[in-house]
């Protein structure tokens, strides 16, 4: 839901800031070559006992066209009568991005996408650009906040005193945030930050369960990382996610080291056949 909203206030912003600037444009005659400007602000009659007064027409703080190019004129009256977009929007954007897990990886995409591809990709003042330039980039500082903050907890994740096996819950807690995440932007055109999320996701659970301490388990943890493990490599077989490829063989391998250890340990020597 916080996702549509997030498009449909984006998509509305476009049209709003573009008919903005096409009425000053035609209003103030900023649309006009700089030569034509000038001749136009130079022969306006005199107002009178006051000349150091503008003219009525011409807005106080409008910029020379000997100084200033027409499209930086516009810019700057924009900015002056947008003046409380950028923190209403940032706020709205905080909002979205507490609405649900992977909010600000949700709220990331959202934005990129719609500047991309949407609606505010289409042609429109440099003030808007950069308005939503600043905003993803805030977008995306909070987003690796956020992935950051859930790698820590998986990495810092502790299994129960009397665990004797069985997935772990990071493990537990990966594969829910991966599918998460893959429902929520199985539209998006782009996947850039999304991989990289799902890669330090990755890297931190198996990181997790390399870290096992035999001490917290009441079974052998050759056992445990195995069967972990190999839940994991089976997990993204199934999902089938390019950029976590890598990630896939790494679970393999490391499953195949630990059940050798498991069968070293507790078997003797590897028998052909019992393996």
């Amino acid at each position: 839901v916080s996702q549509q909203v997030l498009e449909q206030v984006l998509g509305e912003l476009q049209p709003l800031c573009t008919s903005e600037q096409q009425f000053l444009q035609e209003f103030f005659c900023l649309g006009c070559g700089s030569v034509e400007l000038e001749v136009r602000v130079s022969t306006v009659p005199s107002p009178g006992p006051f000349p150091s007064l503008a003219h009525p027409w011409v807005p106080a703080g409008l910029p020379s066209s000997r100084n200033q190019q027409p499209e930086e004129a516009t810019t700057q009256l924009l900015s002056e009568i947008f003046s409380c977009l950028e923190p209403e929007l940032r706020a709205f954007l905080d909002v979205c991005s507490k609405a649900q897990p992977l909010g600000c990886l949700q709220v990331l995409l959202t934005l990129r996408d719609s500047v991309t591809w949407g609606p505010c990709s289409a042609p429109a003042s440099s003030f808007l650009h950069t308005l939503l330039g600043n905003v993803l980039l805030l977008a995306k500082s909070n987003s690796n906040k956020c992935i950051g903050t859930l790698c820590k907890e998986m990495e810092e994740a502790k299994p129960a005193s009397r665990t004797r096996g069985g997935i772990l819950p990071c493990v537990s807690r990966f594969q829910e945030l991966v599918a998460l995440s893959e429902e929520m932007f199985q539209t998006s055109q782009r996947r850039e930050e999304l991989d990289r999320a799902q890669l330090r996701l990755a890297s931190s659970v198996l990181s997790s369960i390399s870290s096992l301490s035999s001490a917290s388990l009441k079974v052998n943890t050759d056992m445990v990382m195995m069967e972990n493990f190999h839940h994991i490599h089976n997990f993204l077989c199934q999902r089938n996610i390019p950029c976590l490829e890598g990630k896939k063989r790494e679970a393999k391998q490391r499953c195949r080291e630990h059940m050798e250890k498991y069968i070293t340990t507790y078997v003797g020597q590897p028998l052909e056949r019992l393996k």
